[in-house]
């Protein structure tokens, strides 16, 4: 572990990508600190340009821009980790199960994995999104989570697959140790690594999704995000008429946090992936 940490800290893609991801997450944490203005309350008239009043400018409303991207990345971060957590975890659960005790339930539970990737995410999820009386952050992370596990479950799957007939499993097997404590304590812990780059790219994915169902109008109720700042621009206009203060920094906001996500995911997988690590 100590040797995977030193890699990991020696390679410059993943210092990077990490203190990236650590402004963005400050700027999440901090900024709601310092700042308590209601991002919802308009400060100014329609596409305000940046100001000493408002440093990006105003919205449609005449909200201001700086502060509601404060508050919109912690939604979209929250949602994210929310929806990442789901997804990552359902698809360990399946593609373990399936994997270690293989025969019939791996054919139904990887049956059900292929049924489900076949239908477009984006479906599901507009159904999803519209059925529910109230789309909380909790409530929309756990709807993006549900519907984005397939790609999990069939990467672990076949990981755990070839897990299972190492030397320590058969150990532990012939030892007596029990079906959960062998998946616990001899498999699990040997995918950790993997496990975590599923859960930043399920988390880079959710952040997407989020924006997405928002530029549709089934964003989370009552707060704003970086996604329905994109919806109300669009909504507004603010391409038309020239606000780029509205659109830009929402829109550049999601492609560093999706760049930084996946830029450490694959640095990660570099110093992790043996056919990738150099020597």
């Amino acid at each position: 572990m100590n040797l995977f940490l030193r890699q990991l800290l020696s390679n410059g893609r993943f210092r990077f990508s990490l203190i990236l991801i650590l402004l963005l997450v400050g700027f999440a944490i901090i900024g709601p600190m310092v700042n308590h203005h209601n991002p919802l309350f308009a400060v100014g008239g329609r596409f305000d340009p940046p100001s000493s009043k408002a440093l990006l400018g105003t919205d449609v409303i005449g909200n201001d821009v700086f502060v509601q991207l404060m508050y919109g990345i912690g939604t979209s971060l929250e949602i994210g980790v929310i929806a990442g957590a789901v997804a990552t975890l359902i698809g360990v659960v399946i593609g373990t199960l399936a994997g270690f005790l293989g025969g019939t339930l791996d054919e139904l539970l990887m049956g059900l994995t292929n049924v489900i990737i076949t239908i477009p995410t984006i479906v599901i999820l507009i159904l999803l999104s519209v059925a529910v009386e109230t789309r909380s952050l909790v409530t929309m992370g756990i709807i993006i989570g549900v519907t984005s596990w397939p790609w999990t479950a069939r990467a672990v799957r076949a990981q755990t697959t070839s897990l299972r007939t190492r030397e320590h499993v058969d150990v532990a097997r012939i030892s007596g140790v029990g079906t959960v404590s062998i998946i616990l304590w001899e498999i699990l812990p040997y995918m950790f690594s993997y496990i975590f780059m599923a859960f930043v790219l399920q988390l880079a994915s959710g952040i997407l999704n989020e924006a997405a169902l928002s530029l549709l109008g089934l964003g989370p109720d009552n707060t704003i995000s970086l996604g329905k700042m994109l919806q109300f621009a669009i909504q507004g206009e603010a391409v038309r008429t020239g606000a780029y203060w509205d659109f830009l920094p929402p829109t550049l906001l999601l492609a560093l946090i999706s760049f930084g996500l996946l830029l450490l995911q694959s640095s990660m997988d570099e110093v992790f992936n043996p056919r990738l690590r150099k020597v």
